[in-house]
């Protein structure tokens, strides 16, 4: 992890989330530790699907957002952009309120790549749906 603290980490990661899909739908950075990010996102009807029910699509979405971020830390990003190349996710349970927690944690961190394991679960825990996200690091161009 790098050399800022808990708290420097999530501010951070809340204000790269100003005027982007992350705000849109209230995803909130509440966790890091030295191998993991957690990220929030309530349940409501703005991310229900037509039948009242979490979205396939938030749910990636929120995914994403925290596995970017997180590579985005672990890697020390400031040398280099990130982007997600490869997702993967199967839904096992719904949910209709409340929040829902992801935690990324490495599956493997490459140089260049990194797979990350993204566990969706719901207050208490029970898995929501199971992600698998590949991100690639790029360097950043000089001016």
């Amino acid at each position: 992890m790098s050399k800022k603290s808990k708290t420097e980490i999530l501010a951070l990661c809340a204000k790269m989330s100003t005027n982007t899909l992350m705000e849109t739908l209230h995803i909130e950075f509440i966790d890091v530790g030295e191998d993991y990010l957690t990220a929030k996102m309530p349940v409501t009807p703005r991310v229900h699907q037509p039948d009242g029910v979490l979205h396939g699509g938030a749910t990636v979405a929120l995914a994403e957002s925290v596995g970017s971020a997180a590579s985005y830390i672990f890697l020390n990003a400031e040398n280099v952009m990130v982007r997600g190349i490869e997702i993967a996710a199967n839904h096992v349970k719904s949910v209709s309120e409340g929040d829902v927690f992801a935690k990324a944690t490495f599956l493997h961190k490459g140089r260049t790549t990194q797979v990350w394991d993204i566990r969706i679960t719901n207050p208490v825990g029970e898995l929501i749906s199971f992600v698998k996200l590949t991100t690639l690091s790029l360097p950043r161009k000089t001016k």
